[in-house]
């Protein structure tokens, strides 16, 4: 597989590319665009063939018959995760950022609070305040560099209008892949507090180091755990705007089954083709080989930063994004965020968007050719050599 072959994606209405000038000040034509979470690599061949067969036939009606589609999701889930899935439980949503809306807007109402594990992906607060319920956030301990969550804690500030908690697993931004006894914590205070559970896997695929467990493989939870999944981060596919919220229980199944009704939602054939495409061999060797280039661009990106006095890029355990604390800088946001965009040249989400615990971070997308990885630490060096 060829990760290294810059692909030119300039004035192709990607919004990584297209908006990094509008958004932060990074220029067009030298910057390097390292922020929203779409890698800069090209899907496996399987995908394109699949494409390719569709664009050849040159009808593009209803899709019917889902079976092969839902037989390739739990072939995955099984294969890659050790996974039974019913395939009565999988509905498909346009992508999982509409999949949480979905769950919020099923099992909450509005004024009703959903509790947050921040910092954490900035599109669960979004979804959650546009549909008029409460952000609750609960910070994750940073202990020495790494995340860890304080049940105590929460236990002793939930409020008396939480309904729902979302756990991002592996986390988002802070790339841990969250062990057994965390998810049973998880589990435990949801039950303790009476909260439904939505898990949002969709990053289960991307793990370098230790190994993720599907929260359904907790026990003790099915009657009130929803999870959510996605071809689209392993595969680089996000644009299918295609994701599965799968549901074990058979109460919870029937609501979401009646929302999904109630608005009229079902997928498009574009994404079913792709991933069931993508859940395949052909899928799975990409995939291997995606991961050690990955870790490369993991190891180079993490090496050239940390060497950078005051910088600290968090370890990273999955994702390809990297969180990189500037605290020891001891500069405002407002001027270390300037040095990366303005001196570096590079565009990076800002800390302070995933909540609580982000003011003094930004998450840089690592997952595009070396050349660029290796070109963005050169500049980020430059750009606080004074530190040095």
């Amino acid at each position: 597989m060829d990760f290294d072959t810059a692909i030119n994606r300039h004035n192709t209405h990607s919004v990584k590319w297209d908006m990094m000038e509008p958004l932060y000040g990074v220029p067009a034509d030298d910057g390097i665009s390292m922020w929203v979470a779409d890698m800069d690599f090209k899907p496996p061949q399987c995908v394109q063939d699949k494409l390719d067969w569709m664009t050849g036939h040159g009808v593009y009606g209803y899709f019917g018959n889902d079976g092969p589609y839902k037989d390739a999701i739990r072939w995955w889930m099984q294969t890659r995760h050790g996974w039974d899935v019913d395939p009565a439980s999988i509905f498909t949503t346009g992508g999982l950022v509409n999949g949480t809306a979905l769950c919020v807007d099923t099992w909450t109402n509005p004024g009703d609070g959903v509790i947050l594990f921040t910092p954490v992906y900035h599109a669960f607060a979004r979804v959650i305040r546009g549909n008029g319920r409460d952000v609750v956030e609960m910070p994750l301990v940073n202990n020495n560099g790494r995340y860890e969550m304080d049940f105590d804690a929460y236990d002793a500030m939930i409020p008396d209008h939480a309904r729902m908690v979302i756990l991002c697993s592996p986390h988002n931004p802070g790339g841990r892949v969250w062990t057994k006894a965390e998810l049973k914590g998880v589990a435990a205070f949801a039950k303790r507090h009476d909260l439904i559970l939505v898990s949002d896997e969709i990053h289960h695929d991307l793990v370098f180091s230790g190994q993720h467990i599907p929260m359904a493989h907790i026990d003790g939870i099915e009657d009130r755990l929803v999870m959510m999944t996605a071809a689209s981060k392993t595969f680089n596919i996000a644009g299918c705007h295609t994701g599965n919220v799968i549901i074990a229980d058979p109460d919870l199944r029937r609501a979401f089954a009646q929302k999904m009704a109630g608005l009229g939602i079902g997928p498009n054939s574009f994404g079913l083709h792709m991933v069931t495409a993508a859940y395949s061999d052909g899928g799975a060797a990409w995939l291997d080989a995606l991961l050690q280039y990955l870790d490369g661009n993991r190891r180079i990106f993490d090496a050239g930063v940390n060497a950078i006095p005051g910088l600290q890029s968090m370890a990273l355990e999955s994702t390809y994004l990297a969180w990189v604390d500037f605290s020891g800088t001891g500069m405002p946001m407002a001027e270390f965020t300037d040095r990366v965009q303005s001196r570096a040249k590079i565009a990076a989400n800002h800390g302070p968007t995933f909540g609580k615990g982000g003011d003094d971070f930004l998450r840089f997308n690592f997952a595009t050719p070396r050349a660029n990885v290796i070109a963005a630490v050169e500049r980020l060096q430059n750009a606080f050599a004074d530190l040095q």
